[in-house]
């Protein structure tokens, strides 16, 4: 009994420890000192364009966009930021897209070090991997991936843009916008985003690729590169392919068919032209956030279809936000399952267990939730300004998604509104993610059972 009494103290003190560094609080934990760092450089003299500084609250705004991959800017990044400014962006970009636990990865395997349990747990937590087996071969899967697109991406951007730019700024300007499009960041260097590329084949090409393969999540992409047939890959990695592609005709369908004749959008392009703006815009609002087209001018029909695709968003695990694909695809099937009288909820010969079902409705009903708390905030702060409800609501979704999306409000903002915005897509980047690891790690089972009793449903 005394040794028990004894051993009991340090017992709960590791109980607390343990806590205390849970990763569900130390992933949060990481982004915002990241967020930290990158505001502090940003609001050096020297990240200003002409060596002024851009002020504490643009700082911030812009390093949680960069780091939580976003894309809304209240200021111009190619004009308002020097050389030095850029850099700090695109390298806040990068680490926020592949996470910081995976550059940990990285500098422990090559300085020799053990990779612990604390951190394989924080690194399935970042990748929402399915366990904590295979996490460093995993982690290093996602610089190879990430190395390889975003320099094959780069040099082909630097050869097709040295006859207009030289090489020097073509070359950066390629790396800015590799880095930028497979993160799902959507950070541009001109303020009409790619609207100059348009009906370039090209930079659509490239950048398109970019960003939906960024959107497909690493576990996904390992999947397809180590077992390169349908029927081996997993019901995750075919749950993904398959929403993302019916995600995409639709998006795409819809922006040709809506848009063909709007003076504001595809009116005046050629029919090359107007293909490649539906393509780009039909894939953009799940993930990337760029535009080739003016967005304010979209038809309120289309805003309103972007809104709902930027919601589901990308894929677990990838660089995109939102919801995510899969947790949109399994309350699908569970509606399936239900409206066809079917006990249990089936895709691709597999089963989906209700507990998973029930994580998925959690997950949407809690984001949608916050969404519209935000977006009630914002109606308020930007009472006085000429913002339509719509606009608000786009802005509001886009931060939560992720996507960098806007109808033009961003530079508007006031600064509550910044700052609801600065929120928002810090809960957007860590909300569903750290949201779906809590739910699946505090299922217990229940003491007693109460008797069930029918209640009118519609």
């Amino acid at each position: 009994m005394l040794g028990f009494g004894r051993n009991k103290g340090p017992y709960r003190m590791n109980q607390q420890m343990h806590s205390f560094v849970n990763p569900a609080r130390l992933i949060p934990l990481g982004f915002a000192v990241l967020i930290l760092i990158g505001t502090l450089l940003l609001r050096l003299p020297v990240s200003g364009a002409h060596g002024h500084s851009v002020g504490w609250l643009n700082a911030l705004f812009t390093a949680t966009s960069a780091v939580c991959v976003t894309g809304l800017a209240v200021l111009d990044t190619g004009t308002a930021f020097s050389l030095f400014g850029q850099v700090v962006i695109m390298v806040l970009i990068q680490i926020g897209g592949l996470g910081f636990m995976t550059f940990g990865v990285l500098f422990a395997v090559l300085l020799g070090k053990q990779i612990g349990l604390k951190q394989r747990l924080m690194i399935q937590q970042a990748t929402n991997a399915f366990s904590t087996q295979g996490l460093v071969k995993l982690s290093l899967n996602i610089f190879l991936i990430a190395f390889v697109l975003e320099s094959v991406a780069m040099i082909t951007l630097a050869l097709h843009w040295t006859p207009e730019l030289g090489w020097k700024r073509a070359w950066y300007y390629g790396a800015f916008y590799a880095i930028s499009s497979f993160n799902n960041a959507g950070f541009a260097l001109r303020p009409d985003s790619l609207s100059a590329h348009v009906g370039d084949p090209v930079v659509n090409t490239v950048v398109i690729t970019l960003f939906v393969i960024g959107g497909l999540g690493f576990i996904v992409l390992t999947d397809i590169i180590q077992k390169r047939r349908w029927r081996r890959f997993s019901l995750n990695t075919k749950l993904v392919l398959t929403a993302s592609l019916i995600a995409t005709v639709f998006g795409v369908v819809f922006v040709l068919v809506a848009e063909w004749s709007n003076p504001a959008t595809l009116g005046p392009l050629s029919l090359g032209d107007k293909i490649w703006a539906a393509l780009f815009q039909g894939v953009m609002p799940r993930s990337s956030g760029y535009n080739t087209v003016n967005i304010a001018g979209l038809m309120a029909a289309t805003q309103f279809v972007f809104i709902i695709l930027m919601f589901i968003g990308a894929a677990s695990g990838s660089t995109g936000g939102g919801i995510k694909i899969n947790t949109f695809a399994i309350l699908i099937l569970c509606l399936y399952s239900v409206v066809r009288g079917r006990t249990e909820i089936h895709a691709f010969q597999r089963k989906i267990s209700f507990e998973m079902a029930f994580r998925a409705l959690a997950v949407i009903m809690i984001s949608f939730g916050i969404v519209c708390m935000l977006t009630i905030l914002l109606t308020i702060t930007e009472h006085g300004s000429s913002a339509t409800f719509l606009a608000i609501f786009y802005e509001s979704v886009s931060a939560f998604g992720t996507v960098g999306s806007s109808m033009g409000l961003t530079p508007n903002l006031s600064p509550a509104g910044k700052l609801i915005i600065i929120i928002t897509m810090f809960i957007g980047r860590l909300g569903p993610l750290a949201l779906a690891f809590a739910l699946a790690q505090t299922r217990r089972p229940p003491k007693y059972s109460y008797p069930e009793e029918k209640v009118l449903i519609g």
